[in-house]
């Protein structure tokens, strides 16, 4: 069985096709600068061809036809039609109160879809028009499945999803903590546990999902018991362009001092804070740490703020969760940045955890122990792969039909 994953945005389409028999990707894209000027397809096949072509791409559906023309391609195509493709898994970001498991695609499901676009405009608004642009090149004889990156955390208690402002909101527009990367959460925490030889629901972990988009989850017994990522994916700790958690009256305050409208408002907490509203030099880790190396004292705020605030969410959650028995690091940053491990590890000293240098120092994009051996408990990298976790809820549900 073959399945193609689909993680689409507003603008973007990202894809991979998978060989379920074996778990292993054949083929994987992105459609980059949908309904822009510019925009391209980047392909690669598990073999090392690949190419980079610019195409034109007004909507989705037209990304749509450049992914099945990549799959299909005679040089650089891994399928002879498209019948091969068994099913289609698709990551949505946000499914509220409505969805906590993955769903075969009917109309009723997409209008579900559809109404939570206010929870996450841009995202939920780029997954429906992908779902339709989808059905228009494969049709309805290729069933599709959505996997909703909030139904990881839809086992919070309410003590953990409410938020303290007048009960009539939750009530009226389902205002609470929905949380957010719910499936790479998923994917690393059962990892974890399998590294460990013990069964989830035994244990006490902490997921570090941390990248340009980054969130902390407390997993006890195999359920989310909380999560940093709160209504939308602004809360928490601070990102590439997010700010994280802050007082609420900084918004107003910022908002009257600089006449701004709630949109343009939403705009600069979303898209000028973070990383690159301290270090005023980037959003990406990688450019923020040269210029930290070049004595920039903003991009080395920047830093320290990111790893004292990951340290700070961990220990809230060593401590809701009574205990803790393994972290784990993942995402971009996560898996590729040993300094942040570190420095994030060093503020968890106190607690006996201990990080193998040597061992981490050199880690990147892989899977591995990065704890001491003498260390309280392990910590590990674990390389997320969203894909396959969608790939097997997708194959989990088509084989039901």
């Amino acid at each position: 069985m073959k399945i193609l994953v689909i993680n689409a945005g507003s603008s973007s389409l990202k894809y991979q096709l998978i060989d379920m028999e074996t778990e292993e990707m054949i083929a994987k894209g992105n459609c980059e600068r949908i309904g822009q000027a510019g925009s391209f397809i980047g392909h690669k096949t598990a073999d090392g061809r690949a190419y980079t072509k610019e195409i034109d791409m007004p909507d989705h559906a037209k990304a749509f036809l450049a992914v099945r023309d990549a799959l299909l391609s005679e040089e650089y195509g891994v399928i002879k039609n498209l019948d091969e493709v068994s099913a289609i898994g698709h990551r949505i970001v946000q499914g509220g109160a409505l969805f906590s498991d993955p769903e075969l695609v009917t109309d009723e499901v997409i209008a579900g879809i559809e109404s939570l676009i206010p929870l996450a405009p841009l995202h939920n608004k780029g997954h429906v028009q992908a779902i339709r642009g989808c059905k228009q090149v494969f049709g309805d004889s290729t069933p599709m499945v959505v996997v909703f990156d909030t139904a990881f955390h839809s086992t919070m208690p309410e003590k953990a999803y409410m938020y303290a402002v007048p009960y009539e909101f939750y009530e009226k527009y389902a205002v609470r903590r929905y949380g957010a990367h719910g499936t790479s959460h998923r994917f690393v925490s059962h990892e974890m546990a399998d590294i460990m030889g013990k069964d989830i629901k035994d244990l006490k972990l902490i997921a570090c999902h941390i990248g340009n988009g980054s969130s902390i989850t407390a997993v006890k017994n195999g359920k989310v018991i909380d999560t940093s990522m709160g209504l939308t994916p602004l809360d928490g700790i601070m990102m590439g362009t997010r700010s994280g958690c802050l007082d609420p009256s900084v918004v107003t305050f910022i908002a009257e001092k600089e006449n701004l409208s709630p949109v343009e408002m939403n705009d600069l907490l979303n898209k000028k804070s973070g990383l690159l509203g301290i270090s005023g030099v980037s959003s990406d880790d990688r450019d923020v740490t040269k210029a930290e190396e070049e004595g920039n004292k903003r991009a080395a705020l920047a830093h320290q703020m990111l790893y004292y605030q990951i340290a700070k969410y961990i220990g809230q959650y060593w401590v809701a969760m009574g205990g803790c028995d393994g972290i784990c690091f993942t995402a971009g940053l996560g898996e590729n940045q040993p300094i942040l491990r570190q420095a994030v590890c060093d503020y968890l000293a106190f607690l006996g955890v201990k990080v193998n240098k040597d061992v981490n120092d050199t880690l990147r994009g892989k899977t591995a122990k990065i704890s001491a051996d003498d260390s309280s408990i392990p910590v590990y990298v674990i390389a997320t792969n969203e894909e396959l976790a969608i790939a097997r809820d997708t194959k989990e549900i088509v084989e039901k039909l």
